[in-house]
């Protein structure tokens, strides 16, 4: 398989991109309140999400290796590129610790020593909820996630160079990627959990680490399709064919089915409860965001349960295409729903 290589006129367009970003950035910054809510909470939630895809590309691929799976090793290399972005993700939640240690911003409101002492609530989560534990726990949390990312990368490019028929790279794999998926499958959940449900440290629930961990799985599969389909415009991936496109398609159209599912389980259970400090989560969604709450459903199910449940149009990539695009576009606004964004509006 061809090694790509990003050619000048999309360097130049990657880079227009990356400074469209970072103008807009601080365009929000100095258009912001006096704590640079928006800005903060904009920074937080795009980089939990990119980070996210990171770590779900790694844990699907370890999860792949271990199921004995074949059809994924001809697209591989796309999943161990997103996962490799673990590295730069970690730099990104450097920011939001140094920031929170600076008192540059103010997402937690449990970094706030004075509302702990006056808050019981927030004093019975303090052992969890903890300037040490986060700064810590994302170093560590993250520190094993770069590292079995790295194993994982470094064996598959050995055994492409050097593999013997006794497939021992293959079972050197496999038991790093066994070792790896409990960890984190545990590890996610208590990152999620300081991450962004934390933001409203009041409200809890345990459906919200793997609906988030649904969430960039999701647009994982759609960024990984999309990026697939340039790649063959571009003339590599020969090997990929339609059947590779029909197995993407159907893990896209399952898990946005398990999404919804997950998304309807926490609404069902929380509205039909009618406790307050459940049903705010939903309240500040519907009252304040009503046309994103709504067309995230729209979006993330119907349009994919609709289209991609015929076997025929998860063979075809124009509709593949539109479908991922659709679905990364709204995912990227509203991971998950906006926590962040939401409980800014309340503050």
């Amino acid at each position: 398989m061809n090694q790509y290589q990003i050619d000048g006129k999309l360097k130049i367009v990657l880079l227009g991109m990356m400074g469209l970003g970072l103008l807009c950035l601080i365009l929000t910054f100095a258009n912001d309140d006096a704590l640079h809510t928006r800005f903060w909470s904009n920074y937080l939630h795009n980089a939990v999400f990119f980070t996210g895809i990171g770590f779900v590309s790694l844990f699907v691929m370890a999860a792949f290796t271990t199921a004995w799976a074949g059809w994924y090793t001809v697209v591989k290399r796309v999943f161990e590129a997103y996962s490799l972005f673990l590295i730069p993700g970690l730099i990104l939640m450097l920011v939001v610790i140094a920031g929170m240690w600076g008192g540059l911003h103010h997402l937690y409101h449990w970094a706030d020593e004075k509302a702990v002492a006056a808050d019981p609530i927030l004093q019975g989560k303090s052992s969890f909820l903890n300037k040490n534990w986060y700064t810590f726990g994302t170093l560590i949390i993250m520190g094993i996630w770069i590292f079995f990312a790295n194993k994982l990368r470094t064996l598959s490019v050995e055994e492409d160079m050097s593999g013997t028929p006794d497939y021992s790279h293959h079972k050197r794999m496999r038991i790093w990627a066994a070792a790896f998926l409990p960890i984190g499958g545990f590890t996610s959940a208590a990152i999620v959990w300081q991450w962004v449900m934390s933001v409203d440290a009041h409200w809890y629930s345990t459906l919200y680490a793997w609906y988030a961990t649904v969430s960039w799985f999701v647009s994982a599969l759609a960024l990984i399709i999309l990026t697939i389909a340039y790649l063959k415009s571009k003339g590599y991936m020969e090997e990929v064919t339609v059947e590779h496109l029909h197995d993407l398609g159907k893990y896209l159209f399952a898990f946005s089915v398990f999404w919804t599912y997950l998304w309807f389980s926490q609404y069902m259970l929380i509205w039909y409860a009618n406790i307050g400090e459940e049903t705010v989560y939903f309240r500040e969604r519907i009252n304040h965001y009503p046309v994103l709450f709504y067309g995230n459903l729209l979006l993330n199910f119907v349009l994919p349960f609709l289209i991609l449940m015929r076997n025929d149009t998860k063979r075809k990539y124009g509709i593949d295409l539109c479908i991922a695009g659709g679905i990364i576009r709204t995912l990227v606004r509203l991971f998950p729903d906006d926590q962040a964004g939401c409980f800014a509006h309340r503050a």
